[in-house]
């Protein structure tokens, strides 16, 4: 009845597309998180890895829960940080996050 609206050869056509075609925007979504997400992440993470595997002991460093002290002491998973005259605190080594220029202890 509503054959002379939607040509029936046309209608079939459009139902059964390229399977490939579906595919195209799963991709293109993979793609972008990769670039976006998945590789910096894994930038930054071997960035600190290098960091931590690159401590000595003297460094001035800040741990993730905003210590700063000095490195006295380096352990298998931990390190000793000076905080003050005497006062010494191990933290995980994963825990530092940043390693300061030296002298800046001082000047704080």
């Amino acid at each position: 009845m509503l054959d002379w609206l939607i040509p029936v050869a046309h209608a079939q056509q459009a139902a059964q597309p390229n399977a490939f075609v579906q595919f195209i925007p799963l991709i293109l979504l993979v793609v972008v998180f990769y670039f976006l997400l998945i590789r910096p992440q894994m930038k930054r993470n071997k960035e600190h890895k290098a960091l931590i595997s690159s401590l000595a002991k003297g460094d001035e460093v800040i741990t993730s829960g905003g210590l700063a002290g000095r490195v006295v002491t380096l352990g298998e998973a931990y390190v000793g940080i000076e905080v003050a005259d005497g006062v010494e605190v191990k933290v995980q080594k994963p825990a530092i996050s940043s390693v300061l220029p030296k002298g800046t202890l001082k000047a704080l």
